[in-house]
């Protein structure tokens, strides 16, 4: 194999001509000295633009319109259509209910084990969602995080949307949820509101 590669390499170098074909040349006929296009000769293949890297350092979650937003420095510089918890309408209040928080709150750890591919734990019950959990005598719950697709059903895709499936989580899709995993840091603020 190397052998081959150095007699192709030694048969086209630059300035060498190409060997003619048995069509092409007799035995009176001498080399043909039609120029061989050299690497050096082609035009350069243009590389495509690098990604820019996302860096955000506030998260805004629309629940009514089914939005999350990343920003920095106020700024808004990515949008993802997100899924909520079952029952959307209205401030989680306890435990089980199926609501989406809504407050202002942090991106206080990461779980990359996640059921859902990847997530990131929203800090709630912040002190007013305790407040009100204790005046009404019910846990308040918890575990709320921007994740994933669960395991099993990453095909769904950006279909996911279509019905608002979580226990009271962000749901955006697997690529979505590393995309943020990157560019979000810990202890950047995340305001859900209706």
């Amino acid at each position: 194999m190397i052998a081959s590669i150095v007699l192709v390499a030694a048969l086209f170098a630059p300035g060498r001509a190409a060997p003619a074909t048995d069509s092409t040349r007799t035995p009176s006929s001498p080399t043909p000295t039609r120029p061989r296009a050299t690497r050096e000769a082609r035009a350069p293949r243009p590389t495509p633009p690098a990604r820019a890297v996302l860096v955000a350092d506030s998260i805004v979650v629309e629940k009514k319109l089914r939005r999350m937003t990343l920003y920095s420095h106020g700024t808004p510089v990515r949008r993802y259509n997100v899924a909520l918890g079952g029952s959307p309408e209205g401030n989680k209040v306890r435990l089980g209910d199926r609501r989406t928080p809504e407050g202002l709150y942090r991106i206080d750890w990461r779980n990359p084990n996640s059921r859902f591919h990847r997530s990131l734990h929203i800090s709630y019950p912040g002190p007013a969602d305790l407040a009100r959990a204790a005046s009404a005598g019910v846990p308040p719950g918890g575990a709320i995080m921007i994740h994933g697709l669960p395991r099993g059903y990453e095909d769904v895709g950006a279909a996911h949307v279509e019905v608002d499936w979580t226990d009271g989580c962000v749901a955006v899709t697997n690529e979505e949820v590393e995309e943020i995993w990157s560019a979000v840091p810990d202890g950047a603020a995340i305001q859900i509101k209706r």
